[in-house]
């Protein structure tokens, strides 16, 4: 079966994205994303390789739309702004695309090719803005994980409307942020101890 025209890879990732980020993760199947395209499913075999083959895409689709809002965020800043930044990028991309944000984290196969080259982007620029704080080796990469977990741990609360005080989250973010900060400084000066 020769492919619809007009029916491309971008355009099934679009719509899918559209579907996780207004009803969740778990309604985008073959069905759902062949009604809204308004093609029989069999046409989507065309461009992604089953339910499966589309997670995967979405994931990578998920994580290169994530890092190039990251890049922006961490263009022509250093240091501790650029941290913030970031962070501030990562809840916003959470916010704006909550279905979406759940796909890059529920990859099929983790270890695949193409979800490590893209995740492996946004553990180099997360490395590449806490050169700054002359991190290297172990204890950088310690540091990513740290900030990663601390993101990933707001956003997954925030979805799941774990934080019900009437607080501004944003003030939160930078908060925590702050505390992650001078925990850098202090790995920084305890460097050898992180090490192996």
């Amino acid at each position: 079966m020769s492919p619809r025209i007009g029916l491309d890879l971008n355009t099934i990732l679009k719509a899918a994205t559209e579907i996780a980020d207004a009803h969740g993760i778990e309604e985008v199947t073959l069905a759902s994303l062949a009604k809204k395209l308004n093609v029989r499913s069999p046409s989507l075999y065309n461009h992604i390789d089953g339910l499966p083959g589309l997670r995967k895409k979405l994931a990578v689709y998920g994580l290169e739309l994530l890092y190039s809002q990251w890049k922006r965020a961490a263009a022509g800043r250093s240091g501790e702004d650029a941290v913030h930044e970031i962070a501030k990028a990562y809840i916003a991309f959470a916010r704006t695309h909550p279905g979406l944000y759940e796909a890059t984290l529920l990859a099929p196969d983790s270890w695949d090719h193409d979800v490590q080259r893209a995740g492996g982007k946004m553990v180099d620029l997360a490395l590449g803005v806490l050169k700054d704080f002359e991190l290297e080796g172990e204890p950088a990469i310690h540091a990513v994980r740290g900030l990663r977990s601390i993101l990933h741990g707001f956003a997954s609360l925030e979805q799941k409307g774990g934080f019900g005080l009437p607080l501004d989250l944003d003030v939160s973010v930078r908060l925590i942020i702050d505390t992650f900060l001078a925990g850098i400084h202090a790995i920084k000066q305890n460097e050898k101890k992180y090490a192996k």
